[in-house]
């Protein structure tokens, strides 16, 4: 018996605009990646969630690595997610709360995601994140949200992907989405709600500017960079520029979306976050190209990121302070 949620189909599936090809950060994390694929499919808007990005921080060694929040899920349309106990076989869970209608996140290795193919896919066991909402237990079938899509795996990946097949294994960090009391309000109503949510996360923004504390840090990581020979860029690009690039993408989509519901304008603050975005990517090459050897100058790009950042962030206080 194949349980299928939300009728969905890995061959037609239509991805959010929000990982479209014109996107400076086609991807931002696992986590916040399949929540969008995944209110995109319960026909919410994924940006309107967005807010908490106006809050994230450089924690000397990342920019956070940031989450849809679950309180604001639960704020915006009463989505419940909380940790789940996996006592069971996993897939036993999966059909017991996807037949009521239920969704589970789940950490797996991405060694056994097709979809990771040329990065992860039967190279590397790292851990990632996904949303499932298919499974046949029979066919050993699964289909799930991951990073910027919708997939389904089937055999020995999927025993992989639910750790069925290493008898000893680590339980997997596993989340219960409850959607039965979800709720779609109104445009006014919810744009009431993230208006809240903006004031709120600007609240909780750093008092110490996140570029600065990053640019301090900075020469101390092409030293390591360099004494790595590379071999840590890709790690290392994740946890820093493209945190903060993504980041400040999203948040920026969430302003775009705002007037769309009657909210003012919000053009200069936008502009700001996109630079950057933009800037941000530019600097992952010149990091590409630094941790290679190469003499390479950032002070143009940390200046324009500060620049940028910081008005963005102050023209949204004195907007909503």
């Amino acid at each position: 018996m194949t349980l299928n949620v939300l009728g969905l189909d890995a061959a037609t599936y239509q991805t959010s605009a929000l990982h479209g090809q014109d996107r400076i950060w086609v991807e931002t994390n696992c986590y916040v990646d399949l929540w969008i694929e995944l209110l995109h499919a319960l026909g919410l808007p994924p940006q309107a969630g967005a807010a908490f990005c106006l809050s994230i921080d450089f924690d000397d060694d990342q920019f956070s690595f940031f989450k849809f929040p679950l309180e604001d899920l639960r704020a915006l349309w009463n989505i419940s997610v909380a940790e789940m106990n996996p006592w069971r076989p996993l897939d036993e869970h999966l059909e017991i709360q996807l037949a009521k209608g239920r969704l589970l996140t789940v950490e797996v290795d991405a060694w056994f995601l097709p979809d990771t193919a040329g990065v992860s896919f039967q190279q590397e066991h790292t851990k990632t994140t996904v949303a499932i909402q298919m499974l046949d237990r029979s066919a050993k079938r699964l289909g799930y949200f991951h990073n910027r899509g919708y997939f389904e795996i089937d055999g020995d990946n999927y025993l992989g992907a639910l750790g069925l097949s290493d008898a000893g294994g680590f339980v997997p960090y596993t989340e219960l989405i409850k959607l039965d009391r979800m709720r779609r309000p109104e445009m006014s109503e919810l744009k009431d709600l993230v208006v809240h949510l903006v004031r709120a996360h600007l609240e909780r923004r750093p008092s110490e500017n996140i570029i600065a504390k990053y640019r301090r840090q900075f020469d101390n990581d092409l030293a390591w960079l360099a004494h790595e020979n590379g071999r840590q860029f890709h790690a290392y690009a994740f946890a820093t520029v493209r945190q903060l690039g993504a980041a400040a993408e999203l948040a920026a989509s969430l302003l775009a979306w705002l007037p769309g519901c009657g909210e003012a304008e919000l053009q200069e603050a936008t502009d700001h976050l996109l630079t950057v975005a933009s800037t941000a990517k530019s600097m992952q090459f010149k990091v590409a190209r630094a941790a290679a050897g190469k003499a390479v100058c950032f002070d143009d790009l940390f200046d324009r990121l500060d620049t940028s950042w910081t008005h963005g962030l102050d023209i949204l206080e004195a907007h909503y302070g």
